[in-house]
């Protein structure tokens, strides 16, 4: 409108007015900043300079939803709603998101299954469930203590009761017809009726159970790398690549670049051969995987869930009543079992791989990246499954309570080579000095 008034050849007093007006009211919403502030914000997400006069149809797709979450956040809105936010940043992003949510200035409603970023951003959670909305004030740690306490506190409370009411019904039952005794049965009798038991609706909340078990324990090798390289269409991805793993070792392969940690993922579960170097598995690895490209087992296959599962179950565990059982344990319930699996949703596909995996009881375990698709419940049980698994693990995340509470040996992975420490946790990792300053050469 400005640019306009000014374009004008009879540029009267009237449109002077105007203009200062708006240009009182531009300087109000920093309007001179706001190129700046946008330049920022898309640099804190990641998005090079070189890229910021892009069409948004030459993106990646990690890029578009880094420019969609900066839209979101620029100006300082007065209400901030976000669902899902940390769905395709990598780890680096999130952190970043999390600093910049704790200190933002006004309200903030968030949906997430990333336990962590609820904990750094969140003061108070709205429970959904039981048929009602409950609010507490506090992070998620908090909530999830405070409403499995409350939801305790009201079994206990039903369970005294109901031993109360059999106590009461038994003198009733035993004295109402004794003279002696009448006048106490009486007054039983309305202790009784006065007594009600809490109405505790069922938990809309469902936890698969997962549990990974090994056929036979690892012996004295797991894998060893050397020198391994790989280009995708003339890029690199990864460059020389070296690194050894022990029995035991929990690895979690994290990057700010998910091609990196997906290709090289690829490539030890013998998915993708790679331009140079050697992988070396140990002679008793039994290897079951869940790679992030999972789809290609389910699309424009009919096969039903049951005996989709099936093909991969033992004799003697692949009959129907053994398997609608197995099923059952991963909220495949009833008639869903008869689902054909190239219909089902991600996160039932997810459980589906999970299945497998339990079913082959493998010793080493490849997963690249997967919370994704699962909620909340779901996250949780993989968590405890794979902290109590016995063999070892080489998995991607972006979920920081999931690495950190499963992983103890960390390997950053760029083109431009890796970071590898074993016996540490994921926050020892990133706040170690010398990390912090490889990952800044190994990243500017």
């Amino acid at each position: 409108e400005k640019d306009a008034l000014y374009a004008k050849a009879d540029f009267s007093d009237e449109d002077g007015i105007k203009a200062a007006n708006l240009e009182a009211e531009f300087a109000e919403m920093d309007g001179w900043n706001a190129e700046a502030d946008a330049s920022q914000l898309l640099q804190s997400l990641e998005i090079p300079e070189e890229l910021h006069q892009q069409l948004m149809s030459e993106l990646t797709e990690g890029q578009k939803v880094k420019v969609l979450l900066a839209r979101a956040l620029f100006g300082e809105p007065d209400i901030l709603l976000l669902d899902e936010p940390t769905n395709g940043l990598d780890v680096y992003s999130i952190e970043w998101l999390e600093n910049f949510l704790a200190d933002y200035p006004k309200i903030t409603i968030i949906v997430s299954h990333d336990r962590h970023f609820l904990n750094q951003t969140c003061t108070m959670m709205c429970d959904v469930d039981f048929g009602e909305i409950r609010m507490y004030v506090g992070n998620y740690d908090f909530w999830l203590q405070s409403s499995q306490l409350a939801a305790k506190m009201r079994a206990d409370s039903n369970a005294k009761k109901e031993d109360k009411i059999k106590e009461l019904q038994a003198f009733v039952a035993r004295f109402s017809a004794n003279a002696s005794k009448s006048k106490q049965a009486t007054s039983r009798k309305k202790q009784l009726d006065k007594i009600s038991l809490d109405d505790i609706k069922p938990s809309s909340r469902k936890y698969p159970f997962i549990k990974f078990e090994e056929n036979r324990p690892l012996g004295n090798d797991l894998l060893r790398v050397d020198n391994l390289s790989k280009s995708i269409d003339g890029v690199k991805i990864l460059d020389n690549v070296t690194f050894t793993l022990r029995p035991g070792d929990k690895t979690a392969l994290v990057s700010r670049n998910d091609l990196a940690t997906t290709t090289l993922m690829q490539i030890l579960a013998g998915v993708l051969e790679p331009d140079s170097g050697e992988i070396k598995w140990g002679q008793t690895v039994e290897m079951s995987s869940l790679m992030k490209d999972f789809a290609s087992e389910f699309n424009n296959n009919d096969l039903r869930i049951i005996d989709w599962l099936r093909q991969f179950a033992e004799k003697g565990s692949d009959d129907d009543a053994f398997l609608r059982g197995f099923l059952g344990r991963m909220l495949f319930s009833g008639d869903d079992v008869n689902k054909e699996v190239k219909v089902l949703s991600g996160g039932e596909k997810v459980r589906c791989v999970l299945s497998k995996m339990m079913l082959q009881k493998g010793n080493t375990l490849l997963l690249d990246d997967p919370t994704n698709h699962l909620d909340l419940e779901s996250i949780t049980a993989l968590n405890e499954a794979l902290v109590g698994f016995p063999g070892s693990i080489i998995f991607t995340s972006h979920d920081h309570e999931f690495i950190q509470t499963i992983a103890n040996h960390i390997i950053e992975v760029s083109n431009n080579g890796i970071i590898d420490k074993a016996d540490t946790t994921y926050d020892e990792f990133i706040n170690h000095p010398d990390v912090q300053k490889k990952l800044s050469d190994m990243y500017d």
